[in-house]
């Protein structure tokens, strides 16, 4: 089992629950039914076989796993959220065709510097059945896919959006704080009334006095929560401050680690929320060059275009005669194809790491000072390039609010996907059979 866990860490990222082989002895001859989702049946088999993975997840977190009753009820909700996402990707003709599974499966076996065979050969020594995961990961891209479609390409993050927040960071200073969140929810129905509100509210004030005298906050969202990350002991992992759900924001930047928020309400239901840890993030230091250099297109301007024209061998014409003591700089003015820089003799001012396009970047980058480079071709044309100095640069500032649009878009992403899964979750038809 020990490679179980050396793999399982990888399939958690992922999104991915392994199913255990439906070989096992834990699994029950009869294969009833449990729940019907839309009128598409989810058989005990499929329930056995998810709840042995979660506690293979639990066991290797630490986490004791809360009673069967608990356990089954919630593992069967998970199941069935993911078939009404899974009905709802096929209504609007998402398919996951082989090749793109034999390639993700392909990129996992890599990850772990094994062949596809010895993958499978170890999937299958550890109890996992093969076809079984294989079908896991299907579903799971084709939820990606559907969360893409339905969901994020709708996101929009506007330029007062992103100048509102770095404002409000500076002002807090803390721009690149993470925070590790535990999370509680006690859920409302939509259109919940007031003695349910009521009820859930003093279920959340019960809750938070329990763990103010010491119960295990993971252990009671297992047993508890209604939330999605209940059964990862209401683990959200963690997050930079712009990552924080909008709800949760100001609260949580006043936590203290250990504390346990007091109830926060919303439209899914009363919410407790935890610090397990918090950090600074490092300063972001990166090298940058001083570089400058002189492009020449295929077809250089004042080139007769019907002539043969090289324009590798024209540069290594432009290096000789820099090294024979010619101006770079009067050379890129004159025959640069880069009118941006050929203006200013070639200079490119300082570039950092991920400025320039890849083939440049790893030119410049690999040049001693005052050396100049061999020509080269990126899908610009034929480059000389020369690195004038190299520093240690401080882009920190720089770095956080380059990273201001993905959190945003991030954050909103994931309220919205949440806003959505428990609106499609609201309307399936649910005929649950656990209890018969």
């Amino acid at each position: 089992m020990k490679q179980f866990f050396r793999f399982f860490t990888l399939f958690l990222t992922l999104g991915v629950m392994a199913t255990v082989a439906s070989a096992s002895s834990d699994i029950l001859p009869l294969n009833r039914i449990v729940a019907v989702v839309n009128g598409q049946v989810l058989t005990q088999n499929e329930l056995k076989n998810e709840l042995l993975a979660v506690r293979q997840q639990l066991r290797q977190q630490g986490i004791t796993p809360p009673g069967d009753d608990v356990l089954n009820k919630q593992v069967l909700e998970r199941l069935i959220t993911t078939q009404v996402q899974l009905q709802s990707a096929e209504q609007i003709g998402i398919v996951v065709d082989d090749d793109t599974l034999n390639s993700t499966i392909s990129n996992i076996a890599a990850q772990n510097e094994l062949t596809l065979t010895e993958f499978r050969e170890v999937l299958q020594r550890d109890g996992f059945k093969f076809t079984v995961f294989r079908e896991d990961i299907r579903k799971e891209i084709t939820n990606r896919r559907l969360r893409q479609r339905q969901v994020e390409s709708r996101i929009t993050v506007t330029t007062q959006e992103i100048d509102d927040f770095i404002a409000t960071q500076k002002a807090q200073g803390n721009v690149s704080s993470d925070y590790h969140l535990g999370h509680i929810l006690v859920s409302l129905p939509e259109g919940a009334t007031p003695e349910q509100i009521k009820a859930a509210h003093s279920k959340a004030l019960g809750l938070l006095d329990e763990l103010k005298e010491g119960a295990d906050f993971r252990q009671t969202a297992i047993t508890i929560s209604d939330g999605r990350q209940a059964l990862q002991g209401g683990d959200i992992g963690w997050r930079k401050t712009g990552e924080l759900p909008t709800l949760f924001a100001d609260v949580v930047v006043q936590m203290k680690v250990g504390d346990v928020s007091e109830p926060i309400r919303s439209a899914s239901g009363i919410h407790l929320i935890t610090l397990f840890d918090f950090r600074d993030a490092e300063r972001h230091i990166v090298e940058q060059v001083h570089a400058r250099h002189i492009l020449i297109k295929a077809k250089s301007a004042g080139i007769d275009a019907d002539s043969a024209f090289d324009p590798e061998a024209k540069l290594n014409e432009l290096r000789a005669r820099i090294e024979a003591g010619e101006d770079f700089a009067s050379l890129a003015q004159e025959f640069s194809d880069d009118v941006g820089s050929a203006q200013n003799g070639g200079d490119l001012d300082w570039v950092g790491p991920g400025v320039m396009v890849k083939p440049f970047e790893a030119v410049i980058f690999s040049l001693k000072n005052g050396e100049l480079s061999a020509p080269f071709e990126s899908q610009f044309g034929w480059h000389l390039a020369q690195v004038l100095d190299r520093r240690e640069f401080d882009d920190t500032e720089a770095h956080n609010n380059a990273k201001v649009r993905d959190l945003i878009y991030q954050r909103k992403s994931e309220e919205e996907y949440l806003s959505w899964l428990r609106k499609l979750r609201d309307e399936a038809y649910v005929e649950y059979r656990l209890d018969e």
